[in-house]
């Protein structure tokens, strides 16, 4: 069973930012299950952990069960959606805030789809000069297809086109997470393997090394 974290920052009921993070998810499954896998899907409504996430910037002893909870399904997690608003030009201060509370290596290999939503077409790249980077800086896999939907392109031609983008991308995700069956995944093929866990900042034991870990190798000479 593979795990997909969905994460989204929208703050309304209801959201267009969940919708898309629903048809995102859900045409991910898809996808995993026509190649025999089954997929778990934790979804995690930022604006759910917006007191917590204020708390844990403000005061590192705070205790905050639902974040802890958030980052314990990222650190086992085989692929992760990640969907805000477009606010001021940018992705949302609740989204931002949420990664700014991960263990810095809390993403790593971690393969990623990004999308968002805006009022305007005229916000589409900041996927490439804001999301992009942000989740490149944390090591995460990226996929190449993001997926921008405005308020304005539903109805018409380009909201038929987003439809496709979302296929597209949800394809590209699944790649990462299960073999395709329907084509040789060639020689850079990633390792599909269920990962091992990644830190969560959350335990003391993450931050050190097993002694047996330090002592292998050696045979105990000078």
């Amino acid at each position: 069973m593979r795990s997909l974290v969905v994460v989204t920052a929208g703050l309304s009921t209801p959201s267009s930012t969940r919708a898309l993070a629903d048809a995102l998810s859900q045409a991910v499954c898809t996808q995993v299950g026509a190649r025999g896998e089954g997929v778990e899907t934790t979804m995690i409504e930022l604006r759910e952990l917006a007191t917590e996430l204020a708390e844990a910037m403000t005061n590192w002893g705070a205790t905050t069960p639902r974040l802890d909870e958030a980052k314990r399904a990222l650190s086992t997690a085989s692929a992760l959606i990640a969907v805000t608003p477009i606010f001021q030009g940018s992705y949302s201060g609740l989204f931002k805030l949420f990664f700014d509370t991960l263990d810095p290596h809390a993403l790593e290999h971690l393969p990623t789809a990004i999308a968002a939503t805006g009022g305007s077409s005229r916000h589409a790249l900041v996927l490439d000069y804001a999301l992009r980077p942000l989740f490149n800086y944390l090591h995460a896999t990226v996929i190449p297809t993001g997926v921008f939907q405005a308020t304005e392109d539903f109805g018409t031609a380009e909201g038929t086109r987003n439809a496709q983008r979302i296929e597209r991308a949800a394809k590209e995700l699944a790649d990462l997470i299960v073999a395709p069956t329907d084509r040789v995944a060639g020689l850079a093929a990633p390792n599909l393997a269920e990962p091992s866990p990644r830190p969560t900042g959350l335990d003391v034991e993450e931050e050190f090394t097993p002694f047996s870990a330090l002592l292998k190798g050696h045979d105990g000479t000078a």
